[in-house]
């Protein structure tokens, strides 16, 4: 899959887990699962909670990629 076929969405981060994987809630009011892309892992971006984030959501809408800090 594309990255230009993968669904974009927008969320805030509601909870920081283990392993750098969050809970976001998304603008449309789902809350989903969410780990850091490995771009964001490389350069040491900080996502923590009440954080704006923008996700690229896999097929099922169950989980996502945090790919960008609003």
């Amino acid at each position: 899959m594309s990255n230009s076929e993968k669904q974009k969405v927008e969320g805030q981060v509601v909870e920081a887990l283990p392993n750098t994987t969050f809970k976001v809630l998304l603008n449309d009011g789902k809350e989903i699962l969410a780990y850091l892309a490995g771009k964001m892992r490389l350069h040491y971006i900080k996502v923590m909670p009440g954080d704006k984030v923008a996700i690229e959501l896999s097929p099922d809408g169950d989980k996502g990629r945090i790919v960008r800090r609003l």
